[in-house]
């Protein structure tokens, strides 16, 4: 009888901290259910306010739940400040993610809608074409795709993680593919993305067998414990510790795990690849950093040499090839591979300050690249996005105010002073120098003087040439596209200029519960 209860004993489960998750995972559901139930033309303004909605009380519980520090759900979940602080950055990223992936979604032009619908009638027939032919499934999918990013930031346990893994790795996989204007190039990186996504995952869960076979324990607490305590041979973790690895730096986009990233980058509709850009990067690398920090920092095998040879070689081959780059958002790729060995140099800190330096750096990556990609979605003709390096010349004479917008936003990305960018490649460059990294800070430095060069091509390219007649205009946003750019442009400049705040924050959030 005993034995019965015990069975049947259900783990403790604090649901105003699994809150966030709950309302997400919830409205997506709902998501579904209008897509399935309601008629094609109402569904846009449904999607939108829910998608919306949703968001926001997420970032209202995760505000209010900032101060949980707890394991739940038979300790699967942890709930502690790295967890809280990235799941609140998640939702804000989001929100505003969501915001320009809702004015593509409604545009006659807009990659979501099908060429076939905005080529004939007045423009008011176009709209409504446009209405009836978007696509609004990117709504729910988004939402399963944020819900599993926050339960994979807090789990703290292997098949949690990996469970989290895969339930917003295949809502990517799809939103990837939806493009309907330049149909075959985005089924063509959706296929590239699902077949090197499901190697990834292999490695994960084969790391997750191995690190099993060596502690008997999938928590993290647990392998940590084992690992100071056994007495047996290694092998099994080393091998374990790899293969876990390798899943989580392929989300990370860090060399040599990184050729998926240009393809799919240009060939995913603009939005959702900004929505990859900023949260798919936050995702990966909070549970890479809850990896590291909770199960085998302090242990005998100094993992370090290894991750820092694979950062060297992200900052490397991000800005050299960013270099040879002819299309502006296989560049923002290669730059997006390169910053991930930026923050890869601040988790190596492996200390507060190296925790603290690396959340703050996702976040201020994560707004500047989603405006980037933002006006990216603004330089268009007849055919669509001009996205060709060369379309962009004399840009600045056709729009000075999105030419200047990029400007500041490249500016951002070089590392230039009074910028997000700057600020904080000089925390994470300063945690490693206080563990011990100086030696990454050199390659930090270099690669940083070689990525400025494609940023400053561009700039040169938009206000030093003359406009031909193939240079595209900037088409006038919309309310939510001109949210979304004020959103990432005033966010890159405050956390440059005043940064306190945010570190302060990150600093409080930086530590770790077991």
């Amino acid at each position: 009888m005993t034995i019965a209860q015990d069975a049947l004993q259900l783990p403790h489960l604090n649901y105003g901290a699994l809150a966030p998750m709950l309302i997400l995972f919830g409205a997506a559901a709902v998501g579904v259910l209008i897509e399935a139930f309601v008629p094609r033309r109402s569904r846009y303004a449904l999607q939108l306010v829910l998608g919306l909605g949703a968001l926001v009380a997420a970032l209202i519980v995760v505000i209010t739940e900032s101060g949980t520090r707890e394991l739940t759900a038979g300790a699967a979940i942890a709930l502690d400040g790295p967890a809280l602080f990235l799941q609140g950055s998640l939702a804000a990223l989001g929100i505003v993610a969501l915001l320009l992936i809702a004015e593509r979604t409604l545009e006659p032009g807009g990659p979501f809608v099908a060429a076939a619908a905005v080529t004939a009638g007045t423009e008011e027939d176009r709209t409504q074409a446009a209405r009836e032919d978007a696509g609004t499934e990117v709504y729910p999918l988004l939402l399963f795709a944020l819900g599993g990013m926050m339960l994979f930031v807090s789990a703290n346990d292997l098949l949690t993680m990996f469970v989290a893994l895969e339930v917003f790795s295949l809502p990517l996989y799809l939103m990837c593919g939806l493009a309907r204007r330049r149909r075959l190039l985005s089924q063509e990186s959706a296929m590239k993305y699902f077949l090197l996504g499901s190697f990834a995952s292999a490695f994960f869960l084969f790391g997750i067998a191995m690190l099993y076979g060596f502690s008997g324990q999938i928590s993290f607490a647990g392998i940590h414990s084992a690992i100071q305590t056994s007495t047996q041979s290694t092998t099994l973790l080393y091998i374990g510790l790899a293969l876990v690895a390798l899943g989580l730096l392929f989300k990370a986009a860090a060399a040599p795990f990184h050729v998926w990233i240009p393809d799919v980058y240009q060939g995913a509709p603009t939005p959702i690849t900004a929505f990859m850009s900023a949260c798919t990067k936050v995702a990966a690398f909070g549970a890479l950093i809850r990896v590291l920090y909770v199960a085998f920092q302090g242990t005998d095998w100094d993992f370090r040499p290894v991750i820092g040879a694979i950062a060297v070689l992200t900052m490397l081959v991000g800005s050299i090839l960013s270099v040879t780059q002819t299309d502006i958002k296989r560049l923002l790729a290669y730059s997006s591979i390169a910053n991930a060995g930026y923050i890869l140099v601040g988790v190596l800190g492996l200390s507060k300050d190296g925790l603290s330096s690396t959340l703050f750096y996702l976040v201020t990556y994560g707004f500047t690249v989603i405006a980037a990609f933002g006006v990216v979605t603004l330089v268009r003709d007849a055919d669509g996005e001009a996205t060709h390096l060369s379309r962009w010349a004399g840009l600045g004479r056709r729009s000075p105010l999105y030419a200047g917008l990029f400007t500041f936003l490249m500016l951002a990305f070089a590392g230039i002073p009074l910028t997000s960018g700057f600020t904080g490649k000089f925390a994470v460059f300063a945690a490693a120098i206080g563990g011990g990294q100086s030696w990454l800070v050199v390659f930090g430095v270099v690669s940083s003087m070689i990525l400025a060069f494609p940023y400053l091509r561009v700039v040169v390219m938009m206000w030093l040439s003359e406009p031909g007649e193939s240079t595209p205009t900037v088409s006038i946003p919309g309310a939510l596209t001109s949210a979304t750019l004020a959103i990432g442009g005033l966010a890159t400049l405050v956390l440059g200029v005043v940064p306190a705040p945010l570190l302060d924050l990150t600093n409080h959030a930086a530590q770790f519960i077991r």
